[in-house]
């Protein structure tokens, strides 16, 4: 059977693309106006703000959409429910706004509570309808356990986040919220967003190399590795224990995403196309921006042994996952995903009868390769910015990545209003 059979209708994902890119629009143009912020403590409203923006209405949205496109594919059979999905994005969307707003203010009132539940609310019928949807199909294999496990960690994330926001008023924590910002934070950034993407990565990448590379033992290790190292700093943060410990479940991920990085690696040596498009680059390299919190988080863990972190370098940490591989990945797959997403909307009826145009004819080359260069300099702008305090430089940083979702922005745009070519 051909995979488009086993593709969700585009009513249900454009909405989660759509909603990811203005999320990504407004992220930039707050780090732009808060850019001074950043030479101060993490623990700020707008600073809470601009990374939930990104954590949960650029990150989590686009691969809550992309998810229910793909795992369709990954299981060989049709999504679970179609009004689950809806169901989801109503929630989520609505959940994630006043969320932003609640920390933006820094309001821990009404709206943080409301938010909080109706983004958990989501979450959970998303993890429904990617249960029910696997436990029906025919073909489980690796990819699908990882996205299974990934949204499992997701909800875990939410469920500490809408505790945490709880605990601000009600005070019914041990401890005050600041001191679970840490387990609630690698929670999502381990369990949600880094398994999820080298869950479907060491799908899409082979695939969109056209490279029939597989290693379902190697993608196994992958999986235990981040898991294990997530339980095992779980248990070190509530037990306690003695700050050097968090170097063994750093290691444990460090293994997994060096292994990811050799299975790319493989893939794209054994690549059958050997022309690679700007999109897949990008791609690319997210794997290697990867390395860059895993520095920056072991220079933390060593220098908090020795005496105490550095501010900045906790800031230049959570940058660069959220606005550093995160995004990058995003960047690419969306132009390799969104528009097959939209030919296959316009075009599918005619396939085989006409010639029509290849789904990367829909948007703009020339303004991904702008975006590319924008977020590319941008993000080591800021970054740069923020270790050294320059306000300057991080200014000029925000304002390109600024221009880097703007670009985004347009070309998903041109893609979305493609009307039929005729040719």
């Amino acid at each position: 059977m051909s995979d488009i059979m086993y593709t969700t209708t585009h009513k249900v994902v454009v909405p989660f693309y759509v909603y990811a890119g203005l999320a990504f629009l407004l992220a930039a143009l707050m780090l732009f106006t808060s850019s001074g912020e950043f030479s101060g403590h993490y623990f700020q409203p707008h600073i809470l703000a601009i990374t939930h923006t990104m954590a949960l209405g650029w990150g989590t949205m686009i691969i809550l959409g992309a998810s229910h496109q793909l795992l369709p594919v990954l299981i060989e059979g049709k999504l679970y429910s179609i009004r689950l999905a809806y169901i989801a994005f109503a929630c989520t969307a609505v959940g994630i706004l006043l969320l932003v707003w609640a920390f933006y203010d820094f309001d821990m009132g009404w709206p943080a509570k409301i938010g909080a539940l109706l983004v958990n609310v989501g979450v959970v019928v998303f993890l429904v309808n990617v249960v029910m949807s696997i436990i029906q199909s025919k073909t489980k294999n690796i990819q699908a356990y990882f996205m299974l496990t990934a949204t499992g960690w997701l909800f875990f994330t939410t469920l500490v986040g809408g505790l945490l926001v709880c605990n601000f008023s009600e005070g019914f924590l041990p401890k005050d919220s600041l001191h679970y910002l840490s387990l609630h934070a690698h929670i999502g950034i381990v369990g949600w967003f880094l398994l999820l993407v080298m869950g479907v990565g060491s799908r899409l990448i082979p695939m969109f190399l056209i490279s029939k590379y597989e290693h379902p033992k190697m993608l196994w290790r992958i999986y235990w590795l981040a898991n294990g190292g997530l339980i095992l700093f779980i248990c070190i943060f509530l037990n306690n224990a003695p700050l050097w410990l968090y170097l063994v479940p750093v290691a444990a991920v460090t293994t997994a995403i060096i292994l990811f990085a050799v299975f790319c690696e493989n893939a794209y040596r054994v690549r059958i196309r050997r022309q690679v498009d700007e999109e897949m680059k990008v791609s690319l390299l997210a794997v290697v921006m990867m390395v860059l919190p895993l520095i920056f988080l072991i220079t933390i863990i060593i220098m908090l042994i020795s005496l105490s972190a550095n501010v900045q370098l906790v800031l230049a940490y959570g940058f660069t996952i959220f606005f550093g591989w995160l995004t990058a990945i995003i960047l690419g797959m969306t132009f390799k995903t969104l528009p097959f997403i939209i030919w296959n909307k316009i075009y599918h009826a005619k396939a085989g009868t006409g010639k029509t145009p290849n789904p990367k004819d829909l948007f703009s080359n020339s303004i991904f390769n702008t975006m590319a260069v924008c977020f590319i300099i941008g993000f080591v702008g800021f970054a740069a910015g923020i270790i050294t305090s320059s306000g300057m430089t991080a200014k000029t940083g925000a304002l390109l990545l600024l221009g880097c979702a703007f670009l985004y922005n347009m070309n998903v745009f041109k893609l979305l209003f493609h009307k039929e070519v005729v040719l």
